[in-house]
């Protein structure tokens, strides 16, 4: 079995990738998903988030997300020490999903396995692009969220040309070139490695 990682910058339909991959009969693992259950349920999260915020990190209906958002926003460090303590995490859940099937591919589909070295545990990565203007149309459809919210969301990711050269393939979700086909293309490519 090969564990591909798929990712690529906010906007760029990673999720659709993935979706795609689903319906083709390849199991997709997403990490975004599973870091935001885990955030409200894992007691171990729960604690060291508790124990580096205080009580408030947490309400009754989980994760006080707009709590943390605001104690990180603009503080790298913090924000370092948050993806220290929920990543690792998603990456068991990760193996433990991969484990759970009998596929020739795995796919875990998230947005900053670059930023976070992660790529580097898996067998390939696939990089999904898009122009800026595209991604930025497709997050303010998905969220209602306003251009300058998306720009500085964007900036705290690695660009497409950082990211490039980590990646062993790239799927082109522009809204022109079809993506089934590159993503069968995908799929000879990565046979070819197993």
């Amino acid at each position: 079995m090969l564990k591909i990682g798929i990712t690529g910058g906010i906007g760029s339909g990673k999720s659709m990738v993935g979706k795609i991959l689903e319906s083709m009969g390849y199991p997709v693992f997403y990490s975004d998903d599973q870091a935001k259950l885990l955030a409200d349920r894992n007691p171990e999260i729960r604690h060291d988030l508790i124990d580096l915020f205080g009580p408030e990190v947490y309400n009754e209906a989980g994760l006080n997300r707009p709590f943390l958002a605001e104690k990180i926003f603009g503080d790298e460090t913090l924000r370092q020490q948050v993806n220290q303590i929920i990543h690792p995490r998603v990456r068991e859940a990760f193996d433990q999903f991969a484990d759970n099937h009998a596929s020739p591919f795995v796919f875990n589909e998230a947005a900053i396995l670059i930023e976070t070295g992660a790529h580097k545990n898996f067998d390939a990565l696939v990089l999904v692009t898009a122009p800026e203007e595209i991604r930025i149309q497709r997050v303010q459809a998905r969220d209602n969220t306003d251009t300058a919210s998306i720009k500085q969301r964007m900036k705290k990711q690695w660009t497409d040309d950082e990211k490039r050269p980590h990646a062993d393939y790239e799927i082109i979700n522009d809204g022109e070139q079809p993506v089934l086909e590159q993503l069968e293309k995908l799929i000879f490519y990565l046979q070819s490695k197993a």
